[in-house]
C-alpha cells in the first residue's frame, strides 16, 4: 500500500489564484506592464522568479530589478492570504484521511517557503505536515521532478509507495516524472486540459474529500490511465 501523501498548495489547499493574479496586476502594473488573464493562467504553474521574468520579457522595465518584483509580488500574496484565505473544500477531510491511512504528509510547492509556512498556518493545517518542499530547495521547480522527489525523501519513502495531489498540468507532469501515483483536482479558475501524457494524472475528482480507500486500491493497481 502507499505510505505517503504529497500535496501541492496554491489553487489545491487554499482558494489563492486571484491573489497572484490581483498581486501580479498592482506590482507589474506600476512599472508598466499589463498584466492580462491569458498571460495569469501561464503564470499560475510558474515559481516567482519565474513570473517575474515572464513579465520582464513581456514588456522589460527599468528602476527595479527582478528580484524587486519579485519581492513585491510576495509580499502582497501574503496580505491576502493573511487577509482573506481560506482552505478549499475538503482540505481538512482529505488531511485526516491521510493520517488515518498511517501515511506520512508533505507540502511540494513552487511557492517560497515564507508562504507555504504562512498558509499552512492560515489554515491552520501545518500539524499535519512532516515536511514542506519549496521552490526555495531546489534548483528547479514544477515540473521538474526535483521538488517531488526531495519531498519522499524528507519523507523517508519510495516515490512510488507516494501518492501526489495536483491541480495543475505542470505539477502532475512533476509528480508522474518522479515516479508517483497522482490524483488531480483540477482548478476551477483557470481550465487546464490534461491531455499530454507526461502531464494525464492517473485520477481526476472535482474536489478533495471524494478521495478515499477505494481510490487507493484502484491507484496501486492501476500504474497508467484515468480511472
Amino acid at each position: 500500500m502507499f505510505r505517503a501523501a504529497i500535496f501541492d498548495m496554491d489553487g489545491l489547499l487554499i482558494d489563492s489564484d486571484a491573489f497572484w493574479s490581483d498581486a501580479e496586476r498592482e506590482v507589474f502594473g506600476r512599472v508598466g506592464v499589463e498584466v492580462t488573464d491569458e498571460g495569469t493562467a501561464i503564470t499560475a504553474t510558474l515559481t516567482t522568479r519565474a513570473v517575474a521574468e515572464y513579465w520582464y520579457r513581456v514588456r522589460p522595465w527599468t528602476g527595479f530589478s527582478l528580484e524587486d518584483m519579485e519581492a513585491a509580488v510576495i509580499a502582497r500574496v501574503a496580505d491576502h492570504v493573511r487577509d482573506r484565505g481560506r482552505a478549499l473544500p475538503g482540505v481538512g477531510e482529505a488531511l485526516d484521511f491521510c493520517a488515518q491511512q498511517g501515511w506520512r504528509i508533505a507540502l511540494a510547492s513552487n511557492s517560497p517557503l515564507t508562504l507555504c509556512d504562512l498558509v499552512l498556518s492560515r489554515l491552520d493545517i501545518a500539524g499535519h505536515f512532516e515536511a514542506v518542499i519549496s521552490a526555495d530547495h531546489v534548483e528547479r521547480g514544477k515540473p521538474d521532478p526535483s521538488i517531488y522527489l526531495l519531498a519522499a525523501s524528507r519523507l523517508g519513502v519510495a516515490a512510488r509507495d507516494c501518492i501526489a495531489f495536483e491541480d495543475s498540468p505542470t505539477g502532475v507532469r512533476a509528480a508522474r516524472a518522479a515516479g508517483m501515483h497522482v490524483v488531480a483536482i483540477p482548478s476551477h479558475t483557470y481550465a487546464y486540459r490534461f491531455d499530454e501524457e507526461a502531464a494525464r494524472p492517473h485520477l481526476i475528482l472535482d474536489t478533495l474529500h471524494e478521495f478515499d480507500a477505494a481510490h487507493a486500491t484502484r491507484l496501486r493497481a492501476a500504474e497508467s490511465g484515468i480511472l
